[in-house]
């Protein structure tokens, strides 16, 4: 029965799918009842309304990613641009890329540039008129049908998973309405059933044209709540999907959860933050108290990031989890991370030539570590502060890593940049006080460091560049002073500024 329903939505879904296509911008209110009047007498009313919201969703993700496409193409093409019109060979600095390394390098990369100005052109005119690209079962099961050896599949096992993906069985739920849910039902007692559409009525083993399945259903994650949800007759969403590869059958259930209050950054930066560093493999944390002073050790969080989605999606969900059972122990009310966005530093033209660390960042899943911490820190009553992840690591390093180095703890780069993280979340500075010079420790003209007041603005940046010669990298006998070097009253080698020496001083009175 699951087959044949799945089968019957899926059809509907996909026409109404093309037809969201085709509308594009012209799309409005009008035409989503007449797409939803057209359904309506081959499903219901509900089913309808499921089917027309879950195509209007699948267009607007498609332009979403249509958008970022194009960011993409577009920061490929300014990279390669810059490139182009440096010198052949021409080492690049720290501001800017320099040329290629051989003309046969700079010659395979103007045409590159052409293909992707191409490219660019065609996004940018889809996303003008409103066309998006999008393919019900996933683009990547499409691929695997022309590589079905690559895969370990036979055509057998491709068309299940194929079929099983264009399937629809999914329906919104309803607050007021039995158990929360008119389409697909199931009862405290975890009796599942389904209304049926109207061409498979005939099939209805129960009253009003439903079907009850044999099956009881039972949720191991948040069961408690959703019971509560179902007898107080609140909307629950659920979609039933199929496994082929173990051949069964899963009911997910879903529901909104009301916004919660957010705190005043005092209140939450009572009992001091945790800083957190994201990397390719692991979550570095460490706990600050509320003056900003690293207590106990670091702690991290490993996870693996290969294999198939789920199991990605269950390592970073698992290290999460962990992460905020630690905070809890702790008794922190927040959680200090990074704003990162590695949007335009993934492409292929910007790192190209360095492989490894393009698959690096590529790897990170800052989105999904995001995405996820905050949804799951919401219900633990944790606060997610994002900060800005400028010098954060660099600066962890050069004034935290050693100072918390001893003979039993060795914390490592990362380490330093979740206290880095947490100090800025707590608005303190970053880098520790060093020793003034001598001439600036008296009492008349006070102590000084070399670190602005929490007052200043731009107290976290860089520190501007004073022209002209260094002390210290100026040789004898080259120097402002060059001239009277030789006449200082002091044996030994001659200096350079005369105003640190003092005259001799009498051999008698």
């Amino acid at each position: 029965m699951l087959r044949l329903v799945g089968a019957h939505l899926g059809s509907l879904a996909s026409k109404d799918l093309r037809a969201r296509c085709q509308d594009a911008l012209e799309h409005s209110s009008d035409t989503w009842a007449v797409r939803k009047r057209e359904l309506t007498p081959v499903s219901s009313s509900r089913w309808a309304g499921a089917i027309t919201k879950a195509s209007h969703d699948q267009w607007a993700l498609a332009r979403r990613c249509q958008l970022t496409h194009i960011q993409n193409l577009e920061a490929g093409v300014r990279a390669i641009e810059h490139w182009l019109s440096q010198p052949v060979g021409q080492k690049g600095t720290k501001q800017a890329p320099g040329g290629y390394r051989s003309r046969r390098e700079w010659h395979a990369k103007s045409r590159r540039l052409r293909v992707l100005e191409d490219r660019l052109a065609a996004a940018r005119a889809d996303r003008e008129a409103g066309l998006v690209h999008v393919v019900r079962g996933g683009k990547r099961l499409a691929r695997t049908r022309q590589h079905l050896d690559a895969a370990g599949l036979t055509k057998g096992a491709w068309r299940g998973r194929w079929e099983a993906e264009r399937w629809f069985c999914q329906a919104d739920g309803e607050s007021g309405k039995r158990y929360g849910n008119e389409t697909i039902r199931v009862s405290p007692d975890g009796e599942a059933s389904i209304k049926l559409p109207a061409p498979l009525a005939y099939l209805a083993n129960a009253p009003h044209g439903r079907y009850v399945l044999d099956c009881r259903v039972a949720f191991a994650h948040r069961g408690t709540e959703w019971a509560d949800r179902v007898a107080a007759n609140r909307a629950v969403a659920y979609r039933i999907h199929l496994d082929t590869g173990r051949e069964r059958w899963y009911l997910t259930a879903s529901w909104q959860i009301p916004p919660t209050p957010t705190l005043p950054i005092e209140a939450a930066l009572a009992h001091g933050v945790i800083g957190i560093d994201m990397n390719a493999d692991h979550l570095a944390a460490w706990r600050l108290d509320i003056h900003g002073n690293p207590t106990g050790a670091p702690r991290r969080f490993f996870y693996d990031l290969s294999g198939t989605r789920d199991h990605r999606d269950a390592q970073i969900r698992h290290a999460l989890t962990r992460l905020l059972h630690w905070a809890k122990t702790c008794g922190v009310g927040a959680i200090a991370v990074e704003d990162l966005d590695f949007g335009a530093d993934k492409t292929r033209e910007k790192h190209g030539r360095r492989k490894r660390f393009r698959q690096l960042i590529s790897g990170m899943p800052t989105g999904k570590l995001r995405a996820r911490l905050s949804s799951m820190a919401d219900q633990t009553g944790i606060t997610v502060i994002a900060v800005d992840p400028a010098y954060t690591s660099r600066w962890g390093a050069q004034h935290w890593q050693k100072p918390l180095t001893t003979t039993t703890r060795k914390p490592t780069r990362h380490d330093a940049a979740a206290v880095a993280i947490g100090r800025r979340a707590q608005e303190h500075p970053i880098r520790r006080r060093t020793t003034p010079p001598p001439a600036h420790r008296s009492d008349e003209q006070g102590h000084r460091t070399v670190q602005a007041r929490p007052g200043i603005p731009g107290r976290e940046g860089t520190r501007p560049r004073i022209p002209g010669p260094r002390t210290r990298s100026v040789h004898a006998g080259r120097g402002a002073n060059a001239g009277n070097q030789n006449t200082q009253h002091r044996s030994g080698c001659s200096t350079e500024r005369g105003s640190w020496q003092q005259d001799p001083l009498p051999l008698s009175l």
